[in-house]
């Protein structure tokens, strides 16, 4: 395959994998709408299964040298560590999120996560943000709070469980971002995120004692969580990596900001969710947030 070629297979791959991580947003939404399906169940289920497929797919890549990880007792820890608090933080309070507000607005509300990742950033190198990383946090506050009040601060549009849950997620985006970035870099991202996956999955399913919640699903359910597990973790993961392999994983990242955009749409054409004019200007603001975010990371490469 030559270079042209090559690169625009990564920017359709890098996009086609944003736009499935907002359909498996979707995908939960639509669970909760039409099936009241507890969300503590579906993100262990999520986990779990995405977990065990993701795994089987490394073994099947890497063979033995799928478990070099393990070999590593520090290595080991932070793997653990990324599955219990990474994965299980933002994934658990993503869902939430859904569950209170929309597909659209949990993960646009999640996206002011990567505020946070700068901030934390910030404070790890000890030095002061720049003008535009100062300029991205009162666009994230801005855009929330266009979210939240639609400017009227005598007004809540969303739940106070939604603002809650969506402010949680952005803590765990922040989680999920910090606390694998030594181990991606020395083992790469398929390992660490189908262990952390499974990981993950087998302790919250112990713990919400999931085969214990009552779930009723028909074969639209079913395909709902197929859209989720394999649509929207398994597949859009693939994607995004190949897209990284292809044109790096800045212009990778920048693209797949396209997943708020598509769960916004998806969700609203889907669900026939309703979304006010201030609604789209919040989303607009944060979207915003994220590109400049994205475009100074790509300035530092």
């Amino acid at each position: 395959m030559n270079k042209q070629n090559r690169f625009t297979r990564g920017v359709i791959f890098a996009m086609l994998g944003g736009i499935f991580w907002g359909f498996s947003g979707t995908c939960g939404q639509y669970l909760f709408q039409n099936y009241n399906v507890d969300y503590q169940w579906l993100t262990a289920v999520r986990l779990l299964t995405s977990g065990i497929i993701l795994t089987l797919c490394l073994i099947i890549k890497q063979k033995s040298a799928a478990f070099t990880i393990w070999r590593s007792k520090k290595d080991s820890l932070s793997l653990v560590a990324f599955g219990l608090i990474g994965l299980i933080s933002c994934q658990y309070s993503y869902l939430a999120a859904i569950r209170y507000t929309n597909a659209a607005t949990a993960t646009v509300l999640e996206y002011t996560g990567l505020v946070l990742v700068m901030i934390y950033t910030c404070i790890r190198n000890k030095r002061l943000p720049k003008i535009k990383e100062s300029i991205c946090v009162l666009l994230a506050v801005a855009g929330v709070f266009i979210i939240t009040t639609h400017g009227n601060t005598k007004t809540m549009i969303i739940s106070d469980k939604g603002l809650m849950w969506g402010i949680i997620s952005a803590f765990g985006l922040l989680l999920y971002t910090v606390i694998p970035e030594r181990i991606i870099r020395k083992y790469s991202s398929l390992p660490v995120t189908a262990f952390g996956m499974l990981i993950g999955g087998i302790f919250l399913f112990l713990i919400v004692r999931a085969w214990e919640i009552p779930v009723s699903l028909d074969y639209k359910g079913y395909m709902a969580m197929a859209g989720i597990i394999i649509v929207g973790t398994v597949i859009s993961y693939t994607l995004f990596l190949q897209g990284v392999g292809d044109i790096g994983a800045v212009r990778a990242s920048v693209i797949a900001c396209v997943e708020p955009v598509s769960a916004t749409v998806i969700s609203s054409v889907w669900l026939n969710t309703k979304f006010a004019p201030m609604d789209f200007v919040g989303f607009g603001v944060i979207i915003l947030t994220v590109l400049i975010l994205s475009i100074k990371n790509k300035e530092n490469v």
